[in-house]
């Protein structure tokens, strides 16, 4: 009979340790589980963010023609040390206003500079020497953008267009990381049919004649750097 209750004693106590067992890695599975869906949450928010393809010539068009229909902000703001420019970007050049509304989410425009400045012309901005923003063109992608100039806008004073590339190309494909502004106070409708007019100075031309007054070096580089500190979206 006493080793009846010593068997049974035994049993009760190891019953409970695996009750209690049980619980605790139950406790700990909620954990790993608590921990799994916030990596996981994380890994999603990481996704979200290299959601966009690396662009190319052969995607760039399409990847542009689905972003332009979901992202349709046409005002943006460029912040310089000599003021505020606000420019109106036109719907009919899709592709060029989806570009450039990529790049300005991207803060790609942030730190470049109005790099080449034409006395009684144009400032031209979206490059500079600087290592890092050659390091974000290179994460963004490599791509040209096609002329898009018989909407029937023209390169008036305070037009805003895309230069051609740099490398030499029959049909002046767009360089999609810079822009220029005319400052001309005539105008300069010769460029038409060549680089394609995507937006217009709504406010701040006064800002655009004090940068086109800035001393440059014989290549129309500014002897001071002549800062894009912010390019962003406006109401």
């Amino acid at each position: 009979m006493r080793f009846l209750l010593i068997v049974s004693f035994t049993l009760l106590i190891l019953n409970c340790e695996d009750k209690q067992t049980s619980k605790q890695n139950n406790t700990t599975l909620v954990k790993d589980s608590t921990s799994v869906k916030i990596s996981t949450k994380e890994n999603s928010k990481n996704e979200v963010k290299e959601d966009f393809p690396i662009l190319t010539d052969a995607n760039a068009m399409e990847f542009f023609l689905e972003y332009e229909k979901e992202h349709k902000e046409d005002k943006i703001r460029i912040t310089t040390d000599y003021g505020e420019i606000d420019i109106k970007l036109y719907e009919k050049t899709k592709f060029h206003r989806a570009n450039f509304i990529y790049l300005t989410k991207l803060k790609y425009f942030n730190g470049t500079q109005f790099y080449r400045v034409v006395e009684n012309f144009i400032i031209q901005g979206g490059n500079s020497d600087d290592y890092n923003i050659a390091k974000r063109r290179r994460k963004i992608g490599k791509y040209l953008l096609p002329p898009d100039t018989k909407r029937g806008y023209t390169h008036k004073r305070g037009a805003v267009s895309m230069p051609s590339s740099e490398i030499e190309n029959a049909y002046k494909l767009a360089s999609p990381y810079q822009f220029f502004i005319v400052q001309r106070p005539s105008g300069a409708d010769y460029l038409d049919k060549g680089y394609t007019v995507f937006g217009e100075v709504i406010k701040g031309l006064d800002v655009v004649d004090e940068i086109n007054k800035v001393e440059t070096d014989e290549g129309e580089w500014p002897l001071q750097n002549v800062y894009i500190r912010k390019v962003e979206i406006i109401d």
